[in-house]
């Protein structure tokens, strides 16, 4: 097991709170050999989205869950998988579906409410204040990380916790991080970029 330290890193962080399915997708946000675009989100169980069907407002859903087999239904259409599509590819599919139906379909899908897969998600275990599974933003930096889990406890050892990182080949890298130095002292080089599927672990401090 690889180990390396932190960097002197401190991007901005950059959170959409809906994600709308016009975003367009270019050749340099492709992941490689693939057809989903790393810099958008991507629909996960348990994530809640709107389908605007442009013009009928009948077949318009404003509140769809995903449920936990990553199906959505709509109006004409019973079951459609979202999960693990980003709302354009999701729309362009409701499109399709729907032209039994209707004559040129226009389908926006906004997220409303998102978690995300489990591979995007980044896990905080032992002494934050809400330990729990997040979802991934682009640029998400490890200060983000703990405002979302609320901080620390007061029986943190927070400059011994660690970022495990599961690499492309399957090799799993630990990031030491210095989480009181960020919180408390402003060390901005802690501020490393977190990744999806990362695990923060804090450990309880020794007494």
């Amino acid at each position: 097991m690889a180990t390396s330290y932190v960097a002197a890193c401190s991007p901005k962080s950059a959170p959409p709170p809906v994600v709308p399915a016009a975003a367009e997708r270019t050749a340099d946000n492709m992941k490689p050999g693939g057809t989903t675009p790393m810099d958008q989100y991507v629909i996960g169980s348990g994530d809640t989205l709107s389908v605007f069907v442009y013009r009928n407002p009948d077949l318009s859903e404003g509140g769809v869950a995903v449920r936990p087999d990553g199906r959505i239904s709509i109006p004409l259409i019973e079951d459609i998988t979202a999960a693990g599509k980003t709302p354009t590819q999701l729309a362009r599919e409701l499109e399709a579906r729907l032209k039994k139906y209707i004559q040129d379909p226009n389908v926006t899908v906004i997220v409303r409410s998102f978690v995300g897969p489990f591979d995007r998600q980044i896990r905080v275990i032992g002494e934050a204040t809400d330990p729990s599974a997040i979802p991934y933003r682009e640029h998400m930096t490890l200060l983000d990380v703990m405002i979302a889990t609320k901080g620390l406890t007061r029986y943190a050892a927070g400059n011994r916790a660690e970022v495990i990182r599961l690499e492309g080949n399957g090799k799993q890298t630990t990031i030491r991080v210095r989480l009181n130095d960020l919180i408390k002292d402003g060390d901005i080089s802690q501020n490393i970029e977190m990744q999806p599927g990362d695990t923060l672990i804090i450990p309880q401090t020794w007494f």
